[in-house]
């Protein structure tokens, strides 16, 4: 509890430092409340089964802030609630070691070789492509009953370590310059092929998560494509929604993932079906 209330002091103190230095600009204050509400409900949804740029990108926009540095600010604040999820899951043992350490390295590469092909690759059909597959995740997911719900992890061996392989690298490839429902994917794939539960499957994501996060932020930070006014206060309170999140997460269970996880899946669809139709 201590902790929490020193990251919203945090939080709201970052955001009194950038008004003080922008002389008090009553708009701007609206904005870094908007932003510190949205970000921190984000935070605490993508913790625990992933979506939260459903939430904290629209805010961007709807505050203003232009497209390509609502990108790289959104990454920016996720990098940093990624982190405390992914700290959060490892202390409490919900994540491989055995298995991740294979797999952040072509999560690294994935994501780098995506933020550089971002502008060489046709998006129309990637964005119908995942559509149909986030769709079948969701609906998959919700007449499945028993997946996830138990943890069935056998051990690990050479033809799963190189599926998973493929599975970092392609994904992290995605979320690079992509990224809607790349949660979704991973915790899915986790499940599928390694049999974990759902709190195992969302730990080892978050770890895969923040690779492509911090990998991509990296560019869009040389690119000069992040807002810190903005970003480090919404990061604050990202940071203290994802620790709220990933702490409910642990505690409850799989119980209390599945439903969020289906939940934002589909509303990753229902938001890219709209993008398409409109």
């Amino acid at each position: 509890m201590l902790k929490r209330l020193l990251l919203l002091f945090s939080a709201i103190a970052s955001a009194i430092v950038v008004l003080f230095m922008n002389n008090w600009d009553p708009s701007l204050a609206l904005k870094l409340c908007f932003l510190g509400a949205a970000g921190l409900m984000a935070a605490f949804v993508d913790a625990i089964a992933g979506g939260g740029g459903l939430i904290s990108v629209p805010a961007f926009m709807l505050m203003g802030v232009p497209p390509h540095i609502t990108l790289g600010t959104n990454k920016f604040a996720a990098t940093t609630a990624s982190f405390t999820s992914s700290v959060n899951f490892a202390r409490s043992k919900k994540v491989s070691l055995d298995l991740i350490k294979y797999l952040i390295p072509f999560t690294f590469i994935g994501a780098f070789l995506g933020v550089r092909a971002v502008l060489s690759i046709d998006q129309n059909f990637l964005y119908t492509l995942v559509l149909i597959l986030i769709l079948f995740v969701g609906i998959y997911s919700f007449f499945s009953k028993s997946m996830g719900m138990e943890d069935r992890f056998k051990g690990l061996n050479a033809s799963k370590i190189i599926i998973g392989i493929f599975l970092a690298l392609g994904l992290g490839f995605y979320d690079g310059f992509f990224g809607p429902g790349a949660g979704s994917f991973l915790i899915f794939g986790f499940i599928y092929i390694f049999g974990f539960d759902f709190t195992k499957a969302s730990g080892n994501a978050k770890l895969l998560n923040f690779t492509s996060n911090i990998t991509s932020l990296i560019l869009f930070a040389l690119s000069g494509k992040v807002n810190y006014g903005l970003g480090i206060p919404t990061a604050l309170f990202m940071i203290l929604g994802a620790d709220m999140g990933s702490g409910l997460a642990l505690n409850k269970g799989a119980k209390l993932i599945k439903p969020i996880f289906i939940t934002m899946s589909l509303g990753v669809a229902v938001k890219m079906l709209y993008n398409l139709i409109f």
